[in-house]
């Protein structure tokens, strides 16, 4: 009979294997708005229920699920939110990113993962077909509306690196745009700046909602349709590529990188937002783990090293990069420059 050590236990085949348990916990509290309820003042099951317009069991249940798991604190039967849960989960708070959810466990995400056996054997996924790079899906709409709030502390961080003088007219493109918060947060810290959002024309609306909520919309500029194929025109001090290079091979991202410096002008920069996997490709956590997002929802994407973007933009004629940590964010900021 196989000897094991005192210490070794199944508990992390059991957590992950049921880990799908929790996010649906956590998508339903989202949708009840479990946490609002409760940091407005309402905390026993049947206080959140009436408030929630549910079963008081059901409540109980989830929120003590939610407890377990963290997001709650239960004293005598009565439910509070964590500082952090009261941060970001709570809809009063500035820093609400709970509509993450709408995007993250819709079912067009969710689909990838139940055929990743497949993906793991081809290297890349086909469960998405051609949504991705369809004018009209609805997905990337969905995207926009939902993550937004996630991507405030990223875009804010970015438009401080850019390292021009705030007094500077600036003419910025911004690659993918959908909710268009890269190129707003860029337009509010650069009063001169003349933002071109590129991104399909349905994504777009989104975008221009933002950009007319921050003011910005008089500056605030469209470019419709596929980004491999529009005409960016040229002239461009600063291109933010956000989020996009790891959708796609290496080879098709060193000729997009192309087409971007020919559309940058003299001294200016490209800045790119990534996840980036240290060389060992297992640390840090989140940066490592995206690279299996895009096995399950892509067909050749990737989390890239900074190596591999480093050869990519070298390749298309940046010969100075350099990469920047944005904490607190699992990101990372490429500034490219030739």
């Amino acid at each position: 009979m196989t000897q094991h050590a005192p210490d070794v236990t199944p508990d992390l085949f059991w957590q992950t294997m049921t880990a799908f348990q929790v996010s649906a916990a956590l998508k339903t509290a989202v949708e009840l708005e479990i946490f609002t309820h409760i940091g407005s003042g309402k905390q026993t099951a049947a206080e959140i229920a009436e408030a929630a317009g549910a079963s008081e069991r059901g409540v109980r249940i989830l929120c003590d699920i939610l407890t377990v798991v963290g997001f709650l604190i239960k004293d005598d039967g009565r439910y509070r939110l964590t500082d952090s849960t009261a941060a970001f989960l709570d809809k009063r708070s500035p820093m609400y990113i709970g509509s993450a959810v709408d995007f993250i466990l819709s079912p067009s995400q969710r689909r990838g993962y139940d055929d990743l056996t497949n993906a793991v054997r081809k290297g890349g996924s086909s469960v998405s077909g051609d949504a991705s790079m369809d004018p009209e899906s609805e997905m990337w709409v969905t995207f926009a509306r939902a993550m937004a709030p996630l991507m405030f502390p990223t875009a804010q961080a970015v438009a401080e690196n850019i390292g021009f003088d705030t007094d500077r007219e600036l003419k910025v493109l911004d690659i993918a745009a959908g909710h268009g918060i890269y190129g707003i947060m860029v337009a509010k810290k650069y009063p001169k700046a003349q933002i071109y959002g590129a991104d399909w024309n349905k994504v777009l609306t989104v975008a221009k909602e933002n950009a007319e909520k921050y003011g910005v919309s008089d500056r605030y500029h469209t470019i419709p349709g596929s980004a491999f194929e529009s005409d960016f025109g040229t002239g461009f001090d600063v291109i933010l590529v956000p989020n996009f290079l790891h959708h796609f091979d290496a080879k098709t991202n060193e000729g997009f990188l192309r087409k971007l410096n020919g559309a940058l002008a003299e001294g200016g920069k490209v800045m790119t937002v990534e996840f980036v996997p240290n060389d060992d490709r297992v640390s840090p956590p989140p940066s490592a783990m995206f690279s299996l997002v895009m096995l399950a929802a892509t067909p050749g994407g990737d989390a890239y090293t900074f190596a591999e973007l480093k050869q990519m933009f070298e390749n298309a004629g940046f010969s100075h990069n350099e990469v920047i940590q944005l904490q607190p964010m699992p990101q990372h900021l490429i500034i490219s420059a030739r």
